[in-house]
Parts: C-alpha cells; sequence; structure tokens
C-alpha cells in the first residue's frame, strides 16, 4: 500500500516522502514523530543526528528540516536506502547526509562517534525488539560508550517488550504514546572528582 508522509516542521514542512507500507516496515508515527523533536528541542540544530534502522527515513529527513547539522542513515534494505538517497537528492540535501546500505548491528560495532554531542535514533524492527532484545542491549551499550557527553540515544520502542524489564534500561526515560515507546537517555559528564 502507498502513503505519504509529512514532514512537521522546519525547512522541509509540509513536504512529503512517499513510501510503501508492508508489516516489516513501520514508519514512526506523526505523533511519535513530534514528541521526539519537542523532547530534543534545541540539541537538534548544529548536532550529528544519526538515524538507525532508518526505514522511510522520515525522522532523520524532520532532522535535517529542524537544522541538523547532518544526518547518516543506516538501512539495509538496498529498496529503502535508495528511496532515501532519492528524496535527500528532492530535497537538495544529499550535501549533509549520508547513507549507510548496511546491517544497522554491524555499522554501530564499527562506528567511532565525533568528539562532539550527536543525537541517535533507533527504531528497530518488531522482531528484533521481541527476539533479540540482547543484541539490541549490546549495540545500545556500544553505542553509550562511545558517544560524547551530553549526545542523546532514543530507541523507539513499544509496550510490553521484554527490553523494559532489563536493568540496563532503568536509567532510560520512558514516554509513551499509544503503543509506541520512546525510551530516552543522556550521557552526562562524569562527576567532578572532589
Amino acid at each position: 500500500m502507498q502513503t505519504a508522509i509529512r514532514i512537521v516542521a522546519g525547512s522541509l514542512r509540509g513536504r512529503k516522502i512517499a513510501c510503501t507500507v508492508n508489516p516489516e516496515l513501520r514508519p514512526t508515527p506523526q505523533m511519535v514523530r513530534e514528541a521526539l523533536f519537542s523532547i530534543l528541542g534545541n540539541a537538534i540544530p548544529d548536532r550529528l543526528f544519526v538515524d538507525i534502522f532508518a526505514g522511510t527515513g522520515v525522522v532523520g529527513l524532520e532532522a535535517l528540516s529542524r537544522g541538523a547539522s547532518a544526518t547518516y542513515f543506516i538501512e539495509r534494505d538496498v529498496r529503502l536506502a535508495g528511496a532515501i538517497e532519492k528524496h535527500l537528492r528532492a530535497f537538495a540535501l544529499v550535501k549533509h547526509a549520508r547513507v549507510y546500505r548496511t546491517d544497522a548491528y554491524r555499522w554501530i560495532a564499527a562506528w567511532q562517534a565525533p568528539p562532539e554531542p550527536v543525537n541517535v535514533f533507533l527504531s528497530p524492527p518488531f522482531a528484533d525488539l521481541h527476539e533479540h532484545p540482547d543484541l539490541l542491549l549490546q549495540a545500545l551499550a556500544r553505542l553509550q560508550a562511545t558517544v560524547a557527553d551530553d549526545s542523546v540515544i532514543v530507541l523507539q520502542s513499544e509496550k510490553g517488550v521484554p527490553l523494559e524489564e532489563h536493568s540496563e534500561m532503568l536509567a532510560w526515560e520512558q514516554r509513551a504514546y499509544g503503543r509506541n515507546v520512546l525510551m530516552i537517555w543522556q550521557k552526562e559528564p562524569p562527576p567532578l572528582a572532589a
């Protein structure tokens, strides 16, 4: 089924991206995107935004629309990655973005985060949330260890997934929007030695 997703705010406000919805692809609902960008607020402009499991790429495009310095899109599916590249060309944003056609877990394992704060958004497939929470927790721990102080990591999850019970997630703030849950973590600088 073909549908169009609207970019909510910023320089691309009102522009639409077309996508074909299938059970494997779950574009982040507009309400959840609005909540995400409201939470990130002033942390968006002039910061790198990393959209992992990018899918349609709408979240990363929305970040660029709202002033992110650049967006990295990590998407394994060749067709989806190609569609993201097409939108970037259509919106004249190619210079501000990189599309990595690769497995998200492999990309996370190899990524060297920059020395300045970044925003990282992960929207893994339902199957990963339910069947591979250990893989996901490993990837999150790697991101937490590698990003600079003040960076924000947001995971789009859903209510009732096994992940919520893991002690590693207790430090994450959780906000629910319908069946979607945003799990938010910010890297605090280490406390100053007395």
